[in-house]
């Protein structure tokens, strides 16, 4: 058999690349439903006696994730690297865990090098939210303490862009 013949036979057909393109793109951009919301964000417990309430005066957003979940773990990232860019201008991020134990949090988040606080979701906090029926879910608050957008799956840089950085005034990323 020539070479020639072995190519054609190896090269894929359009159908094949735009399926490839679709699940690379789906991967790194996953969809994610967006709701504009306004209403109150509820005073729920975040740490060692810090209450959401105390974080009024920034831009907070409250993410609800799983170790065990690979999106959520696959969204780590850029919420990180936003975090580091925008923590400047006012932006704070808390990252409640469903798991149940602490040790797995802590571990896991210390592994990664993740500098954000990521407490275990209080019994009754995803209520006080209306309830998280899927994993990840993202509350984006503003300065006010009013949940504005509620992401529903996979946070990325450029979504935290769209949404947050109304919200956090004239103020550049840290490079």
């Amino acid at each position: 058999m020539k070479t020639r013949e072995i190519l054609k036979k190896l090269r894929p057909s359009p159908v094949t690349l735009i399926l490839l393109g679709l699940i690379v793109y789906l991967w790194f951009r996953p969809p994610a439903w967006v709701d504009d919301l306004s209403r109150a964000a509820p005073d729920v417990p975040v740490m060692d006696g810090q209450r959401l309430a105390d974080l009024r005066g920034q831009v907070v957003l409250v993410n609800f994730w799983a170790t065990w979940c690979p999106y959520c773990r696959h969204e780590m990232p850029a919420m990180q690297s936003f975090y580091d860019d925008y923590r400047h201008c006012g932006f704070e991020i808390v990252a409640f865990s469903v798991d149940e134990a602490a040790e797995t949090v802590t571990r896991f988040m210390r592994d990664k090098g993740y500098g954000f606080p990521a407490p275990l979701a209080a019994p009754g906090v995803t209520a006080a939210f209306g309830g998280v029926d899927r994993l990840p879910t993202s509350y984006v608050i503003d300065r006010e303490g009013r949940i504005r957008h509620k992401v529903s799956g996979q946070v990325h840089y450029a979504r935290l862009e769209k949404l947050v950085t109304p919200l956090l005034g004239a103020c550049s990323p840290r490079s």
